[in-house]
């Protein structure tokens, strides 16, 4: 497996819970050059929402939007420092459906996010969307 090297430092606390599925911090190098990522919407290139009604499906386009982004700006989800997930719902297996695509997509790379519910996001029918930082 190719080790990819990036100015992204993760830190993890042997004096906080475990249970936590992401690093509780990350360090950035002072050289290093930020990407300020919009929230990754699940929008099809026709400007629809996917998978509507899915929160797992919606998950997985806005991941799927968001390396496209990161690899326009030179990036790749190896070099995001931080996500928030937001997830339209006040029900916590909504969110945690979603943040499990989330994670998974991520693997190893198990940056500090934070997962919030909302009452609404900005598109029709939307349900999930990922924010981003990343450093280069």
């Amino acid at each position: 497996m190719e080790v990819m090297t990036t100015p992204v430092n993760l830190i993890r606390s042997e004096r906080l819970s475990d249970v936590a599925e992401y690093a509780y911090a990350s360090k950035v190098s002072a050289d290093a050059q930020f990407v300020f990522l919009a929230g990754s919407c699940p929008l099809n290139d026709d400007g629809s929402t996917a998978s509507i009604g899915n929160y797992a499906g919606q998950a997985a386009k806005c991941v799927e939007n968001l390396r496209l982004a990161l690899e326009d700006a030179g990036a790749s989800i190896h070099h995001v420092a931080s996500t928030r997930v937001l997830v339209a719902s006040a029900q916590q297996k909504d969110l945690v459906e979603a943040w499990k695509v989330v994670r998974d997509a991520f693997g190893p790379h198990d940056v500090p996010s934070t997962l919030m519910g909302v009452t609404v996001l900005g598109y029709d029918d939307q349900l999930v969307e990922v924010e981003a930082i990343a450093a280069l």
